[in-house]
């Protein structure tokens, strides 16, 4: 039986989605849409996924031109007071 006070906790910064990593989601939209991965059907709900994932990104990136001291990589926690106040 393990004890409970040993094990140590998950890393905090596994959970966590970045900037990057949602920048790497928008490329790998655009790969796979450019080889055929998505049939007709699915396409609405790719170009619906993508043009909000697009607009977040921009907003980020307006805000950290607009505050050079926000961190290079800021999670997407940090930034999604920009969409939602329209930044």
């Amino acid at each position: 039986m393990a004890d409970v006070q040993n094990q140590q906790p998950a890393e905090a910064g596994a959970t966590e989605l970045t900037i990057n990593d949602l920048n790497a989601m928008k490329v790998i939209i655009d790969i796979a849409s450019s080889r055929g991965a998505f049939k007709p059907n699915e396409m609405v709900a790719v170009g619906q996924t993508y043009t909000k994932l697009e607009t977040f990104l921009n907003a980020v990136a307006a805000q950290q031109a607009a505050n050079p001291a926000t961190p290079a990589a800021p999670t997407a926690a940090d930034a999604a007071g920009a969409v939602a106040a329209g930044a």
